[in-house]
């Protein structure tokens, strides 16, 4: 996505009043905002090198009676534009999308995965204030716009993925919090991962693809990999001219073989757009051929019937 829009500088508290009044400030202590308060925000969460950090907002999963040890966690990872929601509202353009703010999409992922605790990763940079940039996860130019690599146990997607989750889960006193990569202690017993990545941050979802192979073979992330149990892809986008989707047969191969459900969802926005139109190719190459090596795939095209809208693009968040 591209979109032509100013920003605040990060950490900058919005002035009282700021708040559009259809959207619900999340500071409200109202019974309407009582799932809001579950949400916190950890800030520069150290990743596998403490020069690499990011961001999280952390929703917290109703305890449920029967949780096990380590919990089921979602790990989401945005698109250009989308920010934290006072950021968001300080910019005329910024403000017109505050539906899709972090700490919105935050709530509809607790919604949409019950009994799931939520973590959203906020890019380490934002350029411009609105092109999303993941370089903590991918070499990427100051766009967003990935250079992707096979895995390298110094400068990993998956390591820092791990890293992340496992200093986010001990900054939050979560119960059982995963160890670190070079730890001695087990994953817990009842451990579980999915992601989710939307527009830019699909590139994150990639790179993992990338580095499966070596990420499987390593007997330090080997059993945080197995538990990766569903990745969702939500109308991956990014300013580069290729790899949008990944089309490396080998890549593809290790991923079907690794028994990880598998799931994109796309809109015309990005898969239709005569623009681009590597990308509605590289998508379909992307699912046929995992679909052909057997993969635990599902697929759908949302919004086929309307046309290709910004709107539209980022509702697919509510609808997959």
């Amino acid at each position: 996505m591209s979109f032509a829009v100013a920003a605040s500088s990060a950490g900058a508290e919005p002035a009282a009043g700021r708040f559009p009044p259809e959207v619900p400030d999340v500071r409200s202590d109202s019974p309407q905002q009582q799932q809001q308060r579950r949400l916190r925000r950890l800030a520069a969460v150290p990743g596998c090198d403490p020069s690499r950090a990011n961001d999280l907002l952390l929703l917290r999963a109703s305890e449920p009676p029967d949780r096990v040890a380590g919990g089921a966690h979602v790990m989401f990872f945005h698109g250009d534009i989308q920010n934290f929601q006072e950021e968001m509202a300080l910019q005329p353009e910024g403000a017109q999308w505050l539906r899709w703010s972090l700490e919105q999409v935050a709530l509809a992922l607790g919604r949409r995965f019950p009994g799931h605790d939520v973590w959203v990763v906020r890019a380490s940079r934002m350029y411009l204030h609105k092109f999303s940039c993941y370089r903590n996860f991918v070499a990427s130019n100051m766009f967003g716009a990935p250079e992707h690599a096979a895995y390298s146990p110094d400068f990993g997607a998956f390591r820092h993925l791990r890293a992340l989750l496992s200093h986010g889960m001990e900054r939050a006193n979560l119960p059982d919090p995963l160890p670190p990569p070079e730890g001695s202690g087990a994953i817990p017993p009842g451990f579980s991962l999915t992601l989710v990545g939307f527009s830019k941050g699909c590139v994150v979802l990639n790179q993992l693809v990338y580095e499966l192979a070596g990420a499987r073979a390593d007997p330090e992330l080997a059993p945080f990999v197995g538990r990766v149990s569903d990745i969702f892809w939500l109308d991956g986008g990014h300013p580069g001219g290729s790899e949008t989707w990944v089309t490396d047969r080998r890549a593809l191969a290790e991923l079907a073989s690794s028994g990880v459900s598998l799931h994109a969802h796309v809109t015309p926005y990005e898969v239709r757009d005569p623009m681009r139109a590597w990308v509605g190719r590289e998508h379909r190459v992307f699912v046929e051929t995992l679909e052909g090596l057997g993969a635990r795939l599902t697929r759908e095209l949302h919004f086929g019937d309307a046309p290709a809208s910004i709107e539209n693009h980022f509702r697919v968040i509510l609808d997959f």
